[in-house]
C-alpha cells in the first residue's frame, strides 16, 4: 500500500485509528460505512467521486442489493466510469457497457468469501482496470 498513488476504501473503517494508521502508509479518500463511528460518519461524507487521470471513480458503502445494483450505480454516479463499493465483503467485479462496478472484499474480515481480498485500480489511457488480489 506504500506503493500505491492512492488507497481508496469503501467504508467500515470502525474507528478513527484505522483511518490514521492508513493514512501513515500514503494518501487516503474514504467513505463511512454502517459500522464507524459517529466520529468517522462526521468526517467521512457517504460517497464520493474522484478525477483519476481522465477516468472518473464513485465510490460508495452500501451498493444495495444485487437485483438491478449495476443499473442503479450507474444513475447514482452518472458521470463514472466505475463504482466501488463495500457493506457485503464479497468480492464482486461486474461490467457492461464500458461501465464497471467492483467490490474489493476485505483484506480483514471475509465473512463467506472463501479469502480476504482487496482490489487494486490501474487507470490506463483514461480506462480504469479493476483486479481482485486474494489475500492470505
Amino acid at each position: 500500500m506504500r506503493a500505491a498513488d492512492l488507497t481508496v476504501h469503501a467504508g467500515d473503517l470502525s474507528e478513527t485509528s484505522v483511518l490514521a494508521e492508513l493514512r501513515e502508509l500514503g494518501p487516503v479518500v474514504a467513505v463511512h460505512g454502517n459500522v464507524d463511528s459517529a466520529e468517522l460518519r462526521r468526517e467521512l461524507p457517504e460517497s464520493l467521486s474522484l478525477d483519476l487521470d481522465g477516468a472518473t471513480l464513485g465510490v460508495i458503502h452500501d451498493a444495495g442489493p444485487t437485483k438491478g445494483r449495476l443499473d442503479r450505480m450507474r444513475i447514482r454516479f452518472p458521470d463514472a466510469d466505475a463504482v466501488v463499493f463495500g457493506h457485503s465483503h464479497m468480492p464482486l467485479h461486474e461490467e457492461r457497457e464500458g461501465f464497471q462496478i467492483f467490490n474489493p472484499g476485505s483484506p480483514t474480515e471475509r465473512r463467506r468469501s472463501p479469502s480476504r481480498s482487496m482490489g487494486v485500480a490501474s487507470v490506463v489511457k483514461g480506462r480504469i482496470e479493476l483486479r481482485h488480489l486474494a489475500l492470505p
